[in-house]
């Protein structure tokens, strides 16, 4: 067995062991979001860095750790918090939460985050369906020797964000009175915010908002044969759109603001798929 595939299994192994029932549906929370988590009544928690092996968040607004427990009769797992390749992991690193998330049995992800406002419509506080994404711009989680017992060596992308679940997005806005958009997100590296003529670059692409985390992960469940559904609250217009400096404390006010009505359309969503 390879070394990422003992690693994948130690760590699932090592949940396993404090689990009730495997979760079906898992869930990455973003900056500013993780407070989803805190509403899940007889949740078993887990930190990040009690696990064997497993990377740990180090950035603000992101706790560090897996909730399990149910939403209506259906097993989740939930990261609050996730970690980033910007804070010096390797990629294998930043996406092997969703593998040890497969391996744990989970066959749907919703995936979260916290982004900047490209496109004409969006403003800070709107909510944005994933319809499709640019990861252009950071390295491919699936670089090097394939794990056939993952997926294949090219896998297809040209569906990353199942059409079934972004309907149930749609129908839980419907049924929550929820504003949601939708868009291409862009994921970068970071740390450091985008240039107003990198954003401009990015617009160009057919880009709506831009963030740091997501579009790697997303690939990497679409690898295993995940079904992925992505949501990113607008905290913020990226750079050379207002006049206002950007900094990760206004992404996390922003968040905090929207933070009822992101629950509420994510528990909608949960209970629908």
């Amino acid at each position: 067995m390879s070394a990422i595939l003992e690693r994948i299994n130690g760590c699932a192994s090592f949940l396993e062991q404090k689990l009730k029932e495997k979760p079906k549906i898992a869930v990455v929370l973003g900056s500013g979001l993780g407070g989803f988590a805190d509403s899940i009544e007889n949740g078993i928690s887990v930190e990040y860095r009690d696990i064997p092996g497993f990377p740990v968040s180090t950035v603000e607004g992101h706790r560090g750790r897996f909730v399990f427990g149910k939403i209506g009769e259906k097993p989740v797992a939930i990261m609050q918090g996730r970690v980033h390749f910007y804070e010096g992991y390797s990629m294998e690193d930043v996406v092997l939460p969703i593998r040890v998330l497969r391996a744990l049995g989970a066959e749907k992800l919703v995936l979260t985050n916290a982004a900047g406002g490209i496109g004409n419509g969006l403003t800070p506080g709107d909510l944005m369906l994933l319809t499709d994404h640019i990861a252009s711009f950071v390295p491919s989680p699936l670089l090097g020797p394939n794990e056939s017992a993952l997926g294949p060596r090219f896998p297809d992308m040209s569906e990353v964000y199942s059409n079934p679940l972004q309907e149930k997005a749609r129908q839980a806005a419907l049924e929550t009175g929820v504003s949601l958009k939708n868009g291409v997100y862009l994921q970068v590296t970071g740390p450091s915010y985008e240039t107003p003529a990198e954003v401009r670059l990015y617009k160009a692409l057919g880009a709506d908002a831009v963030g740091m985390s997501t579009a790697v992960e997303a690939v990497c469940a679409r690898h295993m044969g995940m079904e992925v559904c992505g949501i990113s609250c607008i905290t913020n217009l990226a750079a050379g759109l207002s006049k206002a400096p950007l900094s990760h404390e206004e992404v996390q006010e922003t968040a905090d603001h929207v933070a009822a009505q992101f629950q509420k359309l994510l528990r909608r969503l949960l209970e629908l798929m």
